[in-house]
């Protein structure tokens, strides 16, 4: 789940609004070449009334970019990837933040299969 943080220090990688911000893909992207603890603002308002079909006053086709967005990133907090915090800037708007986690290490190849490599 998402949790207050004080002032994230961001690393140039801050995004405008989804009128004109970040995509999934670019999203992904920025997880796949990330270092740890780099900081990136994927959104900014209030999500949940920006991703509502009748609330929300983003065309249709942002409304489900931004959707498509903010999947991606519980996706990759799930897996332990990310970090999801927010930081409330004012009344009803927040800063959606992604915190790069240290990248996992490959699984080592099984005891027998390291066996049969030596033979």
């Amino acid at each position: 789940m998402a949790r207050m943080i004080p002032s994230p220090q961001t690393d140039g990688a801050t995004c405008p609004p989804v009128a004109g911000g970040i995509s999934e893909i670019s999203f992904c992207a920025w997880i796949a070449q990330a270092e740890a603890s780099k900081v990136l603002i994927y959104h900014q308002g209030f999500l949940v009334v920006d991703t509502d079909p009748v609330l929300s006053k983003l065309p249709a086709d942002q409304r489900l970019a931004l959707r498509a967005l903010a999947s991606a990133a519980f996706r990759a907090e799930e897996q332990g990837l990310v970090h999801l915090v927010q930081q409330r800037m004012a009344t009803d708007r927040f800063a959606y933040i992604a915190i790069a986690r240290p990248k996992p290490t490959p699984p080592r190849p099984a005891f027998a299969a390291r066996l049969l490599e030596a033979a």
